[in-house]
């Protein structure tokens, strides 16, 4: 029997489908590789955020391995309990290291810590400034903490300083924003956002989990980018599921904060710890993104060949140095149609649409990693020729 709730969950579903916006999983055979078995279908894929290569290195499974020979499989309890085991202290002593600040401490995913960090930070009676383009993880994270949120302008510090200005006096602020947007590939203004938020005792926070280990002549991410020191970002959030290759999260900066965040973040405290063979692996993966500078050089060389394709076919070249290269296409129906194109040419590029990004700025999302070779960016240009050649006329005829 079908109730009138479930009626209406269904028209909201069709209204989906129509608009060209419906999502759905893809099965992946095997590791993450360029090379790839998707829903039966071998494919050049340009859709991971394993940005150097590291989700598949023997390295970092061996460690893995060898750790759960040691720890077993599942933590079994939260930090807090009995689940922090010797693997997961090294990697946030790693961590920390890495960022130069005092302290790390682990969560189970990016969402969870950023929503921990303003649970744990800010009240009802706190402001927290937003670009509007922030990963969903960050705008949720405002407002379940149920404090006051302000958006400004994307990438606009001059917009951001104003909001700031105009908060009470005594009322406690934060800035967050992401370092690399995960849907343009852009960064954020990161100096002059630290200007503003030390002008007005603000607290910066920075997720930067598409700069880390891709950013920098260390993989320091944002920070070593722009030359910012740990005090000028004192709450930096960053992932290990993209450039690092493993899964999970931390959240590096004074041994005040991360107490703060020990006592007082609900998704560490009440959350079973992450598998100590992944934090293992990490630690690992975290080493070989330091010391192997070659993947970020080449990851460079990618991303030049890349624009440089673009620019020789009339497509729009992106205003990101990072491997996110977005394909703008307006429409929809229009993304959909060409990765759907491109897919059944053997090449697998994802469509973004509204809601995940603004109406009318529908796209092809590109992601390059240091796996992939020259050869394979080439043959993802010629098949975007021919496919958008396809795809631009049935679109138009469509009207």
């Amino acid at each position: 029997m079908t109730t009138a709730a479930e009626e209406r969950l269904r028209e909201r579903l069709d209204a989906v489908r129509a608009a060209g916006r419906w999502r759905m999983p893809r099965v992946l055979e095997g590791r993450q590789a360029p090379e790839q078995v998707v829903d039966g279908r071998r494919v050049l894929a340009f859709c991971s955020n394993d940005y150097l290569g590291l989700a598949s290195d023997p390295r970092v499974t061996d460690a893995a391995r060898t750790a759960i020979e040691r720890y077993g499989l599942g933590a079994g309890a939260a930090h807090l309990v009995n689940g922090h085991t010797r693997a997961h202290a090294e990697l946030e002593e790693a961590l920390a290291d890495f960022t130069g600040r005092p302290r790390a401490l682990l969560f189970s995913t990016g969402y969870m810590a950023n929503l921990g960090v303003l649970q744990a930070l800010a009240g009802r009676r706190d402001a927290v400034l937003e670009d509007r383009l922030n990963h969903a993880s960050l705008i949720d994270a405002s407002r379940l903490a149920g404090c006051r949120v302000r958006r400004y302008r994307h990438a606009d510090a001059e917009h951001a300083a104003s909001l700031l200005a105009a908060t009470a006096p005594g009322q406690s602020s934060i800035i967050a924003t992401d370092g690399v947007f995960s849907m343009d590939g852009d960064l954020a203004p990161l100096p002059a956002l630290a200007d503003a938020a030390r002008r007005r005792g603000a607290w910066l926070m920075v997720d930067d989990a598409h700069g880390l280990g891709v950013l920098g002549d260390q993989g320091g991410g944002s920070c070593e980018h722009f030359g910012l020191s740990p005090d000028e970002v004192p709450i930096l959030m960053g992932t290990l599921g993209k450039a690092f290759g493993t899964a999970g999260a931390f959240v590096a900066g004074s041994t005040t904060l991360i107490e703060g965040l020990v006592q007082f973040a609900r998704t560490y405290i009440y959350t079973t710890a992450m598998p100590a063979a992944l934090a293992a692996a990490t630690r690992v993966s975290l080493d070989i993104a330091r010391s192997e500078g070659w993947r970020r050089e080449h990851l460079r060389a990618l991303i030049q060949r890349l624009q440089q394709g673009f620019a020789q076919l009339g497509l729009p070249v992106p205003a990101s140095p990072t491997p996110i290269q977005p394909l703008l296409l307006g429409s929809s129906r229009l993304a959909s149609e060409t990765a759907a194109a491109l897919l059944e040419a053997g090449v697998l590029v994802p469509a973004i649409r509204p809601p995940t990004v603004p109406e009318g700025t529908a796209r092809l999302r590109i992601t390059l990693s240091a796996s992939h070779s020259e050869t394979q960016v080439d043959r993802l240009l010629e098949t975007l020729e021919r496919v958008l050649a396809r795809t631009r006329t049935a679109y138009q005829q469509a009207l």
